[in-house]
């Protein structure tokens, strides 16, 4: 298997490039806020930055802190209701506060460009791909007709976009969410920019995806010398692109330091917390540490140090002055009243995994030979010409107390196993048992006895709330249409003890989702699953969204739940911190089957399947010092409409041989509990 370039290498060629790169970027006490009636509420509160060539320069905070405020007040592309009332930007030498919009109109794609967080609705939908990309390049390099298709060919085969004639005649929805943020990228860096702004270029996306498309960064950087800045939450992403470090919260920007010194030495208890937050490939926790409350809202900024309140070290003086800037060490500052905080805080560490905890003697959840498989009709009459085969064979057991993960990149079945198994979408073969009772082929009446006794909480809360009910109608709807018994206790008070369960007051009840933070709103959602008293929780991608300090919050709560009530868990996720963290057992999943399965220390620390050893070399880790290595899989997932011949993942494989390519592989058991279906071991 070929290797690519080291984080190492690829940090110092960077940092080399700073060092003889020209300052492009000059932020100076940058203020934004937005009108509110007749007040001006302030998001961002004298932001200084500074980003040189070739440099790296990551903004880091949890959401709500005015990242993407300040990368929107940046290219002055704020909303309606934004004002910027001081500071100064100065790109390239020039004050772009002081243009008039006809030459920032230059600036923007040509001097400084943008990757959107959300490519779907960044992207328009009624242009082709080919459309978008040559009114960038007819704007900013005057070239049109062939030339721009010429060079629109060139970009977004520079930006690893497989058959790229036939992607410029696409529209976005025809595009895979990965490809859709290389297209992104794509009409970014159309107009050759100096400085590119990525504002969470690789969030929701599979550790495969994420991986390329850093690196596709890291060496469009080289190339060009450009400067970034990098917007995310994800420590692991910052530790493999940036050159500095800057955490911003409630508008402020209170800890900046060279990469090395941030991840060795970090000062600021807000940094510390969001470390100790975090799961690790390399730490199994126990109870990860949160931060409690929230960032606090525009309209009620306190006038101390904003972290405050959530801070146990602060004292009176933090409550009553704000913090000014103090230089700690070379390039290393920071807005804090301490002057001594230990240089390092983690989470308790657990004696044992999470995958010793003891299995249960049967299995409460049974699935052999599953089989989706959804039609393909065309024509006139709408005749049956094929098959996606979403799910094509997938066995396992789930017993109680226990947590199963399934990994693996989008489209792989993960998610139609899930609701396969809830019967919320009709299967196409095999069998699925809960407490040894066949689910397939039961009538409405009499699946509904079962339908408590299993639940789901889905990946987005806010699309799977509905708007227009409060949270305890929202909680109660199942309670009344399963018909559960409050057992003498009034509704409302059944309602109050399930919220409460969840880490939220009986108050909440009587609001309405759109007045919760994600994370709140999550619990909400898993309040709705507990209240029906389930036995079985699939989880789909519960976290994928979160800060990692509410991530730790959902984690804590999902652990203490289980130890609490026994329920069995069947976690869906492409997240493998979060597997080692939570899970006692791993199935990796590929173009609908399950290609190896074990407990988490076999597949995590010993994976033998190929696909399973290039997932894990995808995950960015928080380690500054260790060289990582990242395996390449070439190509895109095959269509589950047209499965490749013999093993499924031969088209990918740098290993696969003859056989791979004429049959599947059987089930290998390498041990007790550890399978794999791969010819390299049968």
């Amino acid at each position: 298997m070929n290797a690519e370039p080291t984080l190492g290498e690829n940090v110092a060629g960077s940092e080399r490039a700073t060092q003889s790169g020209q300052r492009l970027l000059e932020v100076a006490n940058l203020r934004i806020a937005f009108a509110s009636g007749r007040s001006l509420l302030a998001a961002v509160d004298g932001v200084d930055l500074r980003i040189a060539a070739g440099e790296t320069l990551a903004l880091l905070g949890e959401s709500g802190c005015g990242k993407s405020a300040t990368a929107l007040g940046l290219l002055r592309l704020l909303p309606a209701a934004g004002r910027i009332p001081g500071g100064e930007v100065r790109f390239e030498g020039r004050d772009l506060l002081a243009l008039p919009e006809a030459e920032m109109r230059g600036v923007r794609g040509g001097g400084m460009a943008m990757i959107f967080q959300e490519p779907a609705t960044s992207l328009n939908p009624v242009l082709t791909v080919g459309h978008q990309l040559g009114e960038v390049l007819e704007r900013h390099l005057g070239l049109r007709g062939t030339p721009a298709r010429e060079r629109s060919l060139e970009l977004l085969t520079a930006v690893g976009i497989a058959d790229a004639q036939r992607r410029l005649g696409e529209y976005p929805f025809q595009l895979s969410g990965g490809m859709k943020q290389r297209v992104m990228i794509a009409v970014a860096l159309a107009g050759n920019p100096r400085l590119l702004i990525a504002d969470e270029p690789t969030t929701a996306l599979d550790v495969t995806i994420q991986a390329q498309i850093l690196e596709l960064l890291r060496r469009l950087q080289g190339e060009h010398a450009m400067g970034m800045l990098l917007i995310t939450h994800d420590l692991g992403v910052v530790a493999q692109m940036a050159t500095r470090v800057a955490v911003m919260y409630a508008g402020q920007i209170v800890e900046e330091a060279p990469r090395e010194v941030f991840f060795s030495a970090a000062r600021h208890p807000y940094t510390q917390k969001l470390f100790a937050a975090l799961p690790d490939l390399a730490r199994r926790g126990g109870r990860l540490d949160t931060i409690p409350g929230q960032v606090p809202p525009l309209s009620g900024m306190p006038s101390g140090c904003r972290f405050a309140s959530r801070c146990e070290h602060a004292w009176e003086r933090c409550r009553r002055q704000a913090p000014e800037w103090r230089q700690v060490a070379v390039g290393h500052r920071l807005r804090c009243h301490l002057d001594a905080l230990p240089a390092a805080v983690t989470g308790t560490p657990a004696a044992g995994g999470s995958s010793a905890a003891p299995a249960a003697d049967a299995a409460l959840l049974s699935v052999d030979e599953l089989r989706v498989h959804f039609p393909i009709r065309r024509g006139i009459l709408q005749r049956t010409v094929g098959h996606v085969r979403a799910v094509d064979g997938v066995s396992l057991e789930l017993a109680r107390g226990r947590t199963l993960a399934l990994v693996g990149e989008s489209g792989c079945g993960k998610t139609t196993v899930g609701k396969a198994i809830l019967q919320l979408i009709a299967a196409s073969g095999g069998s699925v048992r809960l407490l040894g009772q066949e689910l397939g082929g039961l009538a409405r009446g009499a699946r509904r006895p079962l339908r408590r006794r299993m639940q789901m909480i889905f990946q987005d809360p806010f699309a799977s709330l509905n708007p227009r009910m409060s949270v305890g109608e929202i909680i109660g709807e199942g309670m009344s249409a399963l018909r559960i018994d409050v057992q003498g206790q009034g509704r409302a008070a059944a309602i109050a003890a399930v919220l409460e369960q969840v880490g939220l007051e009986a108050a909440a009840a009587g609001r309405y989702p759109h007045e919760f933070s994600g994370g709140q709103r999550q619990r909400i959602a898993i309040a709705r699953a507990l209240a029906v008293q389930p036995d079985l929780v699939i989880c789909d991608e519960p976290t994928s969204a979160l800060d990692v300090s509410v991530q730790a919050q959902i984690l804590n709560l999902l652990a203490s739940l289980q130890a609490d009530l026994g329920l069995a868990y069947l976690f869906i996720t492409h997240n493998f911190a979060v597997v080692d963290h939570l899970a006692h057992e791993v199935a990796v999943m590929y173009l609908g089957r399950i290609v190896e399965r074990g407990t988490v220390d076999e597949v995590l620390r010993s994976p033998q399947h190929p696909y399973t050893q290039a997932l894990l070399s995808a995950v960015p880790s928080v380690r500054v010092d260790t060289p990582v290595e990242f395996i390449r899989l070439p190509g895109e997932t095959p269509s589950p409409a047209n499965p490749p011949l013999g093993c499924h993942f031969h088209p990918r494989c740098r290993q696969a041989s003859a056989a791979c390519r004429e049959r599947y592989p059987a089930t290998t058991s390498l041990s007790g509990t550890h399978t794999v279906r791969c010819h390299l071991h049968s």
